[in-house]
């Protein structure tokens, strides 16, 4: 990964993955942005021009509050941005940064008709590096997603903080398929020529064409490690040993509750039913995955296992394969967890192509704070809510 001088960054390109080192005096004119692009010092949202006709926007992201879980999905390009307000006592677009009257003016310029695309500035995406005010350059951005519609790409949520209620954006945008932002055309935009010789191709014909072309990273066939798999932060941590210790007396309900986090990850699972408890079939529920909308949807099988381990204690060798060896034909498996799976478990799931979907301890926290449960106290009173007693309440006399 290049590293670019504090020194050096008013003359930087910008490169994808590159990071921008900041100063080391311990103030806030550390910040590289202000250097780089010749935005304000602070802040989420940062523009150049004005708020109702900005040149240019930078927006920055720790990609580490619970509460806002904005991310980058490397396998289709799709960032999901939170806007600014972020606590109750204000109106949805009255912020100090004007961060969601931005967005808002974004994604109503490319859902116009017909689309006004020419007033959409260039969007340059950071995230912090984990060193002083390091960041990190993830590339050039437009609002929307080739399979987003005008009721998804932008929406309005509620969230409840000190008992009070208030909205934020959720918002989805394209990381354009360019690995290089020029100084030039930097300095292009400043003045006013966005779509100079010094252009992005992909910018262009987005502007002109509406032609949504994605950095997307194909995942190789390497596995996650145990790291990766599991919580790093304490927050994380907590959340995983809440449910543990919630199930840990009766393992079984953790069955229910992972039929229910997978559809919370993926609307299109449908129809989980829980095996009987005396002959499951190394199957702890089975479902159907929804493929397609409406009359022209299709259903593909699904298997469901569940292990509510213990966060230091991984899922083995003899646990994957044997929910693989119960697959029937065109079915896929999905394994939820509150731990792992061992590296030689994953490893010869990965090399042998096998159809299993793995949810682990990092991914149901992820899943529980996309749906607004990020701390303890939150999924304590959604796991009384739905799983009393520990899950005996579940009847599976008539299960499958």
């Amino acid at each position: 990964m290049s590293q670019i001088a504090f020194d050096s960054l008013a003359t930087a390109d910008l490169t994808v993955d590159a990071v921008y080192v900041g100063g080391r005096s311990g103030n806030a004119s550390d910040d590289p942005l202000s250097r780089l692009i010749g935005v304000n010092n602070q802040g989420g949202f940062r523009y150049l021009g004005s708020k109702e006709v900005p040149k240019l926007i930078v927006m920055t992201s720790s990609f580490d509050d619970p509460d806002w879980p904005d991310a980058l999905d490397p396998e289709t390009g799709i960032l999901t941005y939170y806007g600014d307000n972020k606590k109750p006592g204000q109106d949805l677009h009255d912020t100090p940064r004007f961060g969601n009257l931005l967005l808002r003016d974004l994604f109503a310029a490319i859902h116009a008709r017909p689309a006004l695309r020419g007033q959409v500035p260039p969007i340059l995406v950071f995230g912090n590096a984990g060193t002083f005010r390091d960041v990190r350059f993830l590339g050039l951005a437009v609002p929307g997603a080739q399979q987003l519609h005008a009721m998804e790409d932008l929406v309005a949520i509620w969230k409840i903080a000190g008992g009070q209620r208030f909205q934020n954006y959720r918002a989805s945008f394209t990381i354009l398929d360019t690995p290089h932002v020029s100084r030039a055309w930097l300095e292009d935009v400043k003045a006013g020529n966005v779509l100079s010789t010094n252009c992005p191709s992909v910018w262009k014909h987005w502007i002109e064409k509406g032609v949504y072309e994605p950095l997307a990273a194909a995942r190789t066939i390497e596995h996650r490690s145990k790291a990766e798999q599991t919580p790093a932060d304490e927050n994380g941590k907590r959340i995983i040993r809440c449910i543990h210790e919630h199930f840990k007396e009766w393992p079984f309900g953790f069955e229910a509750c992972a039929s229910k986090l997978a559809p919370m990850m993926d609307g299109n699972f449908v129809s989980f039913n829980l095996t009987r408890l005396s002959r499951d079939g190394g199957r702890d529920a089975i479902g159907q995955y929804r493929i397609g909308l409406g009359p022209s949807a299709i259903f593909v099988d699904c298997a469901l296992e569940a292990k509510c381990y213990a966060p230091n204690s991984g899922v083995d060798v003899k646990d994957v394969s044997r929910l693989i060896s119960r697959l029937r034909h065109r079915q896929f498996g999905v394994l939820v967890t509150t731990s792992y799976l061992n590296s030689q478990a994953y490893q010869e799931l990965k090399e042998d192509r096998h159809p299993v979907l793995v949810i682990s301890a990092v991914d149901i926290v992820s899943v529980l704070a996309t749906a607004g449960y990020n701390s303890t106290e939150d999924v304590s009173r959604w796991l009384e809510s739905e799983f009393p007693n520990s899950g005996r309440y579940v009847d599976r006399s008539d299960s499958v």
